[in-house]
């Protein structure tokens, strides 16, 4: 057992009584090397959940330059950081690259310069990533952002350097097979979301019976559908609302996954929040709602409150059955088909404003079939949802593991035998 003494590092606590403590600025050293008339040379990187990957300049994933003059270089085994936006739990913070390229202005890199190896500082800041530690170093304990100063100042636990090398080479192993056990769990899950998106894409273009007679449908994505269903425009189908706010209204927010709610039902942060509510209308429980710039992405759905929506949103009602509308809406999402008929030049972005959806071809069977339409799935969508749970939790439980495991063993609680 070896001998422990006080980090006197509020998140680390004790650590093996020969480390040091020292502060990341006397170890790693603040760069930023603008690549300027230089950018056409390296190739275009980016921080993500798998740490740093490549990604092409012709990307558009997200807000992207024009020009690449601004971009950093980095540089093989530098660390990379992103502390931005640190109430957002869905980015990587930390990363130490395995190439040489273009990052965003936007990044922290820093370089060694010390006797604390990259692979193992890494995953020290792994550990204060996943922790929350950067949000809570500021004054107030609650910060938004980390500059380049504070992340200098982190105190730092260093064994030697060979203790240091064992202590990556373990963790690399280690972690590389729950990596790959993760990566296995997220591509079922993938394959379950698609297997859903199949269900609901077949269900309302050729209904449930395979030995009604067919006819074509006239519609270019759909070819033959059930002979006695008919096909009818959404401007005699739908119903354009505009209905009054009222005082009390709270924000809705329809969003990709389909859910149509408060945004106080999901979260407060991370929206552009209007000036001036022009435009906005009332939404009830229960209406349709079709966003007019991400319902490409399966941003429809049916509302689940009461509130106010900005004018984006289409709100809608019909006669026919509104879920068995919204799974077809959604089954021309899943199949990219208002990517397909879009005419504007944003990427990954379609106007489907209600002059459009007017005009689409809905295939449309009697309402008794509607309803068993949607009762089967429903049904299958029920039981993939309960697999995905489950996966789900296996993944939280790997990653909660792997946070763990990093954490015993670059703060010293346990040794490498």
């Amino acid at each position: 057992m070896r001998q422990m003494k006080d980090s006197k590092i509020e998140w680390v606590g004790v650590i093996p009584e020969h480390w040091e403590v020292t502060k990341t600025k006397y170890q790693f050293q603040y760069k930023k090397e603008i690549a300027g008339v230089r950018c056409n040379q390296y190739e275009r990187l980016a921080l993500t959940m798998k740490n740093v990957v490549k990604r092409s300049k012709e990307d558009n994933t997200g807000l992207q330059p024009e020009k690449f003059e601004t971009y950093q270089i980095l540089r093989k085994d530098e660390l990379v950081f992103k502390l931005i936006d640190l109430q957002n739990v869905s980015t990587s913070r930390v990363g130490r690259s395995p190439y040489e390229g273009l990052v965003s202005p936007a990044y922290i890199i820093l370089r060694q310069n010390g006797k604390v190896l990259p692979c193992y500082a890494e995953k020290y800041f792994y550990v204060l990533w996943k922790n929350q530690v950067f949000n809570a170093l500021g004054d107030d304990g609650v910060r938004s952002n980390l500059g380049k100063d504070d992340l200098l100042n982190i105190p730092l636990p260093i064994p030697s350097l060979s203790e240091q090398k064992i202590i990556a080479e373990y963790l690399d192993e280690k972690c590389g097979e729950i990596d790959a056990l993760l990566a296995d769990i997220k591509e079922e899950i993938e394959t379950l979301e698609q297997y859903k998106r199949s269900v609901i894409t077949e269900s309302v273009t050729k209904g449930l019976d395979p030995s009604v007679p067919m006819k074509n449908s006239g519609i270019k994505w759909i070819g033959d559908m059930p002979a006695h269903w008919e096909c009818v425009r959404g401007k005699y189908l739908l119903k354009y609302l505009q209905k009054p706010v009222k005082k009390e209204d709270g924000v809705i927010t329809c969003f990709r996954d389909g859910e149509v709610t408060l945004r106080s039902n999901r979260r407060e942060e991370g929206f552009t929040i209007a000036d001036k509510e022009i435009g906005y209308q009332g939404v009830d429980i229960g209406d349709l709602v079709v966003h007019g710039m991400d319902g490409f992405a399966g941003a429809i759905g049916i509302s689940d409150s009461r509130g106010k929506a900005s004018p984006v949103l289409n709100v809608l009602d019909t006669e026919q059955n509104k879920r068995y509308i919204m799974y077809y809406l959604r089954s021309m999402a899943y199949s990219d088909v208002f990517l397909a008929l879009s005419t504007g030049i944003r990427v990954r972005s379609c106007d489907l404003r209600w002059n459009k959806l007017a005009e689409l071809l809905f295939p449309v069977p009697p309402i008794d079939e509607q309803e068993k339409i949607i009762s089967y799935i429903d049904e299958k969508i029920k039981k993939v949802n309960e697999v995905i749970l489950d996966k789900q939790s296996e993944i939280q439980t790997l990653e909660s593991y792997k946070k763990s495991l990093i954490y015993e063993y670059v703060t010293g609680k346990k040794e490498v035998i």
